[in-house]
């Protein structure tokens, strides 16, 4: 590594910049060809060292500064790296993998119940056995978490840190061995698994040092116990990052692992013990979501829920938590991040060989099983053919087999019913008569001795034809012409789901006409769309994909705890993004919040004109913050206003103080038309009302909004809870205020997005070039 910054600091130093160099005439040409190697070699004689690092470029471990370290992956180019990683594999093939609860005192072994768990791949391999558990041990799981939550909420937020950091520091030892049981449990490349478990340990740094530096138990109370529930993209990374978030914030979580994944999720549970997590700090409980998570999730003694999943299933969960609120009256919060009909949009001004390449990545690596995934190409109609030719030779040239294998592209798909599910679909689409490429090179042995799916491509007319998420290695192409590329972009947005979307194209002002009018959590540009990174590329989307906030992002410890301080928005921005810098800090607040306000003076109103006059102080100046993270990339980001916020109250004031919040931010109103709502927005002056909508139906799912806010009674509260959770469309995410206190939750109603840009594309490395 040192050597590589020696390196590019004779590259983009001042004062041999080759840039520079080049044309200057007082420079002979045999110092401009010199070798770049031979001249660092000659610099590490004269200093005595193997290289110089430049003190401008961070050196990889501490490429987040101060705030963390930065974890550590594996040189599979390097042959003694591969010799070692042999041995640990073989040592992971060697252990009786088991999973089955662990709760806060050993379990005693039981001999029924005991199933195998089959390697993907290979379905002669049995990895271990697994076994769910029993109506005694979820009782006992839930009680143990009851009791000990006030010990946990206790303990300070750097002792809570400490054990997480450990745990981070043992998981980051113990890679190589975690690589060999992703690989058979969860079909993991070598690479992909090494990522997976990078972003384990990275959530871990992340949330233990937000908790560090910002939390205080006694402005930051804690929710109780927590169920989180994970999936099996993911076995490793989403299971350890809700439990790490939970933890950290002081809840004790009770971990319900994907089935298909438990022996891995078992793994992480141990790591967090060996750390010095508290037994019933963190409690795995095996078993299947429609029996052990729904008996968890419906139980009164459960204060909070974290899914990644289907939309389905995360509108079920919203259902059954539905009427019920916590200690302190608020609803039971449901972090839920679900599907995606990611996109990704080019134009006729891309470089296709890279374009080609970041297509393929996006959505066959993994086989297509990441929440990111690209499913839908939309490519103009002037470089269609040429784009397509190029993405059927790289899938030709994939290697579809076991990750066991180091040549392996492509492995299986997670199961039996995955791959049906995935093959029903293309045959469905063959039946219709669209274009249908299957390939990739592959042994028809090992092919069929796994749950293998064939890298897919489908061409279709319309973007429409897709009615639900193909969650595997299929990638669907449409095509439109240069004048409908915004025409296009609100196709891909009225599908109404909004997690990830790609943009390839080399001109500017694209770029800002997409970015302006896209509705996804993670927009990527000119680069693949898989593989966030914590804290860089804060993860979730909006709408159909996910209720918010961004895992790996600086509001979502905060959704965690029952009591949060006034100033959250500012706080996470400062605190919860270390390293960050801020891109504007003139915002301005909407004109029609001064119009409130000189109403509100007007009518004597002086108290609630002076509380709500907050609401725009603590919004704060900053709306974008460039994120650390490496170089020839540019991470941004920003907090948008939500579409609309439906806003309930039990008095005049209460509609007021939710009126300033929503214009203080910039969003939408909506109330329910009644004698006392149409006769207050009457009397608001017109820029006011024209912010102001009067539904009669508000249930309807014509009546859009992503939020709402209520003030009232615990009873009406519950009432219309339940009434939210059976609205079609996306979950709605119910919040309380007090006019009284001149409490809100203003982080509700903004949205969290961020853009990755890949620098490079655009002819250099423009933060390397600028480096003096």
């Amino acid at each position: 590594m040192r050597t590589t910054a020696a390196l590019l600091s004779i590259a983009n130093g001042a004062n041999t910049s080759f840039v520079n160099r080049v044309a200057d005439p007082s420079i002979p040409i045999e110092a401009l060809v010199e070798d770049p190697v031979e001249a660092v070699e000659r610099m590490a004689e004269a200093e005595g060292s193997l290289g110089l690092s430049h003190p401008l470029i961070a050196e990889p471990s501490s490429l987040y500064g101060a705030g963390r370290r930065n974890s550590q992956g594996l040189d599979l180019s390097n042959e003694q790296t591969l010799q070692s990683l042999e041995l640990a594999l073989t040592e992971s093939a060697g252990v009786r993998w088991t999973a089955q609860p662990m709760l806060s005192q050993a379990a005693p072994m039981v001999d029924a119940g005991w199933k195998p768990v089959r390697n993907p791949a290979n379905h002669l391999d049995i990895v271990g056995r697994c076994r769910a558990a029993t109506e005694d041990e979820i009782e006992s799981a839930l009680k143990s978490a009851t009791e000990f939550a006030p010990s946990w909420a206790a303990t300070s937020p750097a002792g809570r840190a400490d054990c997480l950091e450990r745990a981070a520091d043992l998981m980051q030892a113990r890679m190589p061995l975690l690589l060999g049981l992703l690989a058979r449990e969860a079909g993991k490349t070598y690479s992909n698994g090494i990522a997976e478990v990078r972003e384990a340990i990275d959530f871990l740094r992340f949330y233990a040092a937000q908790a560090r530096n910002d939390f205080d138990n006694h402005a930051h109370r804690a929710l109780g116990p927590v169920v989180c529930i994970s999936p099996w993209n993911f076995p490793l990374a989403i299971f350890v990052g809700q439990i790490a978030a939970a933890a950290a914030a002081g809840n004790t979580v009770l971990a319900k692992p994907a089935e298909q994944t438990s022996l891995i999720a078992a793994a992480g549970i141990g790591l967090l013990r060996e750390g010095g997590v508290p037994p019933a700090a963190v409690q795995l409980v095996t078993g299947r979501g429609s029996v052990v998570g729904a008996r968890m999730i419906a139980d009164a003694r459960t204060q909070g829920v974290m899914f990644t999943g289907s939309t389905e299933v995360a509108r079920h969960l919203q259902q059954t938590l539905a009427g019920r609120v916590g200690p302190t009256g608020d609803p039971i919060p449901l972090i839920a991040e679900t599907g995606g009909q990611n996109a990704m949009l080019v134009d006729s001004s891309a470089l296709l060989e890279q374009v080609a390449a970041d297509i393929v990545g996006s959505a066959f690596d993994s086989a297509g099983q990441r929440c990111s995934a690209l499913r839908v190409l939309c490519v103009q109609d002037e470089i269609a053919d040429s784009l397509i030719a190029m993405v059927r030779g790289e899938m030709a040239e994939s290697d579809v087999g076991n990750p066991a294998m180091l040549r392996t592209d492509v492995g299986p798909v997670i199961d039996a019913g995955a791959r049906r599910g995935i093959e029903d679909h293309i045959e469905a689409m063959r039946a219709k008569g669209r274009k249908v490429h299957r390939l990739g090179r592959h042994a028809r042995a090992v092919i069929e001795g796994g749950t293998y799916v064939l890298p897919t491509l489908i061409e279709l007319e319309s973007i429409s034809e897709l009615t639900k998420e193909v969650f595997g290695p299929v990638l669907h192409v449409v095509r439109f012409s240069r004048q409908n590329l915004l025409a296009m972009l609100d196709q891909v947005n009225a599908t109404g789901y909004g997690l990830t979307m790609g943009l390839h194209t080399r001109i500017d002002e694209t770029i800002e006409r997409v970015v302006a009018r896209a509705r996804a959590g993670n927009l990527y540009i000119n680069r693949n769309m898989v593989g966030a990174v914590v804290g860089v590329q804060p993860f979730g989307g909006e709408g159909l994909s996910g209720t918010g906030p961004k895992a790996g992002g600086p509001l979502y410890m905060y959704r965690l705890i029952a009591a949060t301080p006034q100033d959250v928005l500012s706080r996470a921005l400062a605190v919860g993004l270390p390293g960050s810098q801020p891109v504007q800090m003139n915002r301005r607040t909407p004109e029609v919040f001064g119009s409130l306000l000189a109403w509100l003076a007007e009518h004597q109103a002086h108290r609630t004109a002076a509380q709500c006059r907050k609401f725009a102080d603590l919004v704060g100046d900053c709306s974008e913050r460039v994120l650390a993270g490496p170089t020839g990339e540019r991470n941004v980001y920003s907090l948008h206003p939500r579409e609309a916020v439906f806003c309930m109250a039990d008095s005049t004031d209460g509609y007021l103080h939710a009126l300033a919040a929503a214009l203080a931010v910039g969003t939408q109103v909506i109330w329910e038309a009644s004698s006392t709502t149409e006769a207050l927005r009457a009397n608001l002056p017109p820029d006011v009302q024209k912010r102001i909508v009067l539904a009669k139906d508000w249930l309807s799912s014509n009546v859009a909004f992503d939020v709402a806010l209520h003030q009232g009674s615990e009873s009406e509260l519950k009432r219309v809870s339940a009434l939210l959770a059976r609205r079609d469309g996306p979950i709605v995410s119910l919040r309380r205020f007090s006019a009284e206190q001149a409490s809100m939750p203003l982080e509700a109603l903004m949205v969290e997005r961020a853009i990755s840009t890949n620098t490079t594309a655009a002819g250099g490395n423009a933060s390397l070039m600028t480096i003096a």
